[in-house]
């Protein structure tokens, strides 16, 4: 067996000895030749030693017994036992015995009998006041003494050596245990202080067989077929290379997930860790990020370095736009950044001289305009795997997914229902409607979840919070009525416009009404289409205008969104005649720190002209369309002013059918006959391309959710 060999079974059994659930922190950390590396706890035990020694020190030997004066006044020097007095410092006086007069049965107290020999040291000691008071007092208690019996002072001055030494260097030793101690504490597996020596290591979080592991595969990701087939391949890549390197092919090195936000790029990620059985490193790109300089390109290489010595492995950066967003803008012109170092490193570890067979990098980010071209050419992030989304089909799919674990569901509920209800949703909000749907029913103390209640967290996830008891006036209140109303009717009358599905003016949120519609799910939109939805948004602010001859500023949720559709039609989609077949649009981002706009002043003007133009046509129609329908537009009002919330059968009723033959394929319950049952229900739909918004402020939540 080679050295090497050695070596890997080695390191294989001291993996396989670390806890399971993650990385080991050994209590006893070795060095490279396998001996323990230096460890503090012996300081522990010197200063301890230390300590005893300094308190127990002075009872080694025969340590005087202290006395009161007047007992060495009255037995001791009267009855002239006293060999000598030696005073220490000017504060202790020590009474040295006779060694004849030792045996005497008043000095039994006396040290050092019987293990040591008598009369070598003081037998006892007090403590004197002053000098002067101590000799006037040994004078007088001899004054009737003959000189051959008095007793002479002599007086030591005595240094203390170890109290001295202790003095310097106890406070600073207890000072280093305990730096010591709480530094240990922080360095631990998830103290803070862990990183002040390791700050240029990689913190990816390791899952592989010895350790962590996820067990997430491709079944529990639902929906994202086109995605998946691609990432399938990738880890087939890495459990049967030699089925494509036979043939001459190389394996990608790496594939950018992008997408919205919330679609399951991080979910189909942990789901290639599942099923590949390979190491797989998980990070984010804010990890790198750190305020010290050079921090995040040692990271960089770290984090190679350990995926080639596990290789084959993955490595997932997530939200990798943190670190990988185009170079050479940044504002502080100049100035050392810490991103971009970052950035080249990780460019020059994906493809540089370096070699990284057997490594496939993983990104996720819903931010790809903005990231480095170095970044996604060939070589580097071969492929691009769109997560988009997810149409009528795969909303089914991810419902039935995330209805599995509601243990109690009412027979009528059914993922083909909800997700005709949800258009626009992405996987993240599919699995809060149905959590919001169980916290709804335990709310109302049901035993089970219904279809309302499902409908209910829509409207609360989009909608926001019912607010009943706001003080809307009554006159607000009939323009709110009015301004709906407009909406509505408008939008139910055009051929191209989304239908209504729900209108209400109950306030939620800072929008105090608000219409509903089901779109279209379509891949293109026309020039029709996108003129009918504006006509429909402006007929709020129509409603307003031929009914009560004002406006109001409930229509600036309206305006703003008319404006920017408008003037994407002139400039982004060439949809303007006089502009022509033009877009001003910039997809890769590289004119985003440019001075100017990309067209002159005379095409500025024209853009602008077409833009009024067009919202000035969509205006005239919305009021047409009011004034030719008027008697049905007021029922609709006063309909709305009694129950607060109608519906599209309501809608249907009043008007007649659509005319396009367009009308909404699902119906209502019962509750739109009666007004407790409308105001508990809420909400049929939200539509997520289309939301107007009343408000009697100019602070507008845009509450729409854009596909």
């Amino acid at each position: 067996m080679s050295e090497e060999n050695i070596n890997n079974d080695k390191n294989n059994k001291a993996e396989s000895d670390a806890p399971k659930g993650g990385i080991r922190f050994d209590n006893k950390p070795k060095t490279g030749d396998g001996k323990p590396k230096f460890n503090s706890s012996w300081i522990f035990g010197i200063l301890a030693i230390v300590l005893i020694g300094s308190m127990f020190f002075p009872s080694i030997g025969n340590t005087p017994v202290e006395i009161t004066r007047s007992r060495f006044e009255n037995e001791m020097l009267r009855s002239k036992d006293v060999e000598r007095v030696v005073v220490v410092n000017k504060e202790k006086a020590e009474i040295y015995i006779k060694a004849d007069k030792l045996s005497d049965p008043k000095y039994k107290d006396a040290p050092g009998k019987g293990s040591m020999t008598t009369g070598t040291g003081p037998q006892y000691f007090f403590t004197i006041g002053s000098i002067e008071a101590f000799d006037d007092r040994m004078d007088q208690a001899q004054a009737n003494f003959a000189p051959e019996d008095r007793v002479d002072v002599k007086y030591e001055k005595r240094e203390n050596y170890l109290e001295g030494i202790l003095s310097w260097l106890l406070f600073p030793l207890i000072l280093i245990a305990v730096w010591l101690f709480i530094f240990r504490r922080m360095a631990g597996p998830n103290g803070p202080g862990g990183q002040i020596f390791n700050i240029g290591k990689s913190r990816a979080k390791v899952f592989d067989k010895e350790g962590a592991q996820i067990k997430i595969d491709f079944k529990d990701v639902a929906g994202l077929e086109e995605a998946k087939i691609e990432i399938r391949e990738i880890v087939d890549f890495l459990k049967n290379p030699d089925k494509y390197t036979d043939l001459g092919g190389k394996i990608p090195k790496g594939a950018l997930l992008v997408g919205p936000p919330g679609t399951g790029k991080t979910l189909l990620a942990k789901a290639v860790a599942g099923e590949a059985h390979v190491p797989f490193f998980s990070m984010s790109g804010s990890d790198f990020v750190e305020m010290f300089v050079g921090v995040g390109a040692s990271r960089v290489r770290d984090l190679f370095k350990q995926a080639k010595e596990k290789s084959p492995c993955i490595i997932f950066i997530d939200e990798i736009d943190a670190i990988g967003r185009a170079r050479g803008k940044n504002p502080n012109m100049g100035a050392n950044d810490e991103r971009e170092n970052t950035l080249n490193q990780l460019l020059t570890e994906m493809d540089g001289f370096g070699t990284n067979s057997g490594v496939i990098i993983l990104a996720a980010t819903n931010r790809a305009d903005i990231l480095d071209r170095a970044l996604m050419r060939a070589g580097r992030f071969d492929r691009q795997i769109h997560v988009e989304l997810p149409d009528l089909n795969e909303r089914r799919d991810i419902f039935n997914v995330h209805l599995r674990p509601l243990k109690k569901l009412s027979a009528d509920v059914t993922a083909e229902y909800l997700a005709k209800q949800t258009p626009g949703f992405s996987g993240a909000d599919i699995a809060n409607v149905c959590n919001e749907a169980a916290l709804i029913a335990a709310r109302r103390d049901k035993k089970q979840v219904e279809k309302q209640d499902f409908l209910d967290a829509v409207d609360r996830i989009i909608g926001g919070l019912e607010k009943k008891n706001k003080i809307i006036s009554t006159d607000e209140k009939k323009t709110i009525a009015y301004h709906e109303a407009g909406h509505a009717l408008v939008s139910w009358v055009l051929e191209h416009a989304n239908p209504l599905i729900k209108v209400t003016i109950v306030p939620r949120g800072q929008a105090l009404g608000a219409a509903w519609y089901l779109p279209e799910e379509r891949q293109l939109t026309t020039t029709d289409q996108m003129l009918d939805e504006m006509c429909s948004v402006l007929g709020g602010r129509a409603a307003e205008e031929l009914f009560f001859g004002k406006v109001s500023t409930g229509a600036l949720n309206d305006l703003e969104k008319v404006t920017k559709q408008a003037y994407a039609m002139v400039s982004y989609f060439g949809m303007s005649e006089k502009i022509g077949n033009l877009s001003f649009y910039d997809s890769t981002g590289q004119n985003e720190y440019m001075f100017g706009k990309p067209y002159g002043d005379e095409t500025a003007r024209d853009i602008d002209r077409e833009t009024k133009r067009i919202i000035s046509e969509a205006y005239t129609r919305a009021k047409e369309v009011l004034t030719n329908y008027k008697s049905q537009h007021n029922k609709l009002a006063d309909l709305l002013l009694e129950r607060e919330v109608i519906f599209a059968e309501d809608l249907e009723k009043i008007v007649g059918p659509r005319p396009n033959g367009k009308t909404p394929d699902f119906t209502r319950a019962e509750t739109s006959d009666k007004k407790a049952d409308i105001e508990d229900a809420e909400i049929v739909n939200i539509s997520e391309t289309d939301i107007s918004i009343a408000v009697d402020t100019d602070k507008t939540e845009d509450n729409s959710n854009n596909n």
